[in-house]
């Protein structure tokens, strides 16, 4: 996965950085079952597009309701870590008002409610 430009607009759970770290997805489940937990809450996501699904990766597209800009959701399996890394990015603009980084708890609280192991809320923002 790609770094998070100096932008806000981006979250990752390999940056750095504060403005831009977000804790990955962990689980204490069989891989292939937290895997697919993962796939199945994405598709849940209001206007979101599979652009690319691959052996321990994922891509997805989500449009925003109002004036349908585009973010890149990614997720990348770490299995030997027990962990799913996470980069949520705007693909234009400056700020994003949190909208990435709310995407992404989002998803983790929806992970966690259907039965994955998840790390604590990250802090940020």
């Amino acid at each position: 996965m790609r770094a998070c430009p100096d932008s806000p607009n981006c979250v990752s759970s390999d940056a750095r950085d504060e403005k831009h770290h977000i804790a990955p997805l962990t689980f204490s489940i069989p891989v292939a079952e937290a895997w697919q937990l993962l796939k199945e809450q994405v598709a849940k996501l209001p206007r979101t597009v599979v652009v690319t699904e691959k052996p321990g990766y994922l891509h997805v597209e989500c449009r925003s309701a109002l004036f349908g800009f585009v973010d890149d959701l990614e997720f990348h399996l770490r299995a030997a870590q027990g962990l799913i890394a996470i980069r949520s990015a705007a693909r234009t603009g400056y700020y994003d008002f949190g909208a990435n980084r709310q995407r992404v708890e989002d998803l983790r609280a929806a992970f966690l409610q259907a039965g994955g192991d998840v790390a604590p809320r990250s802090q940020g923002g």
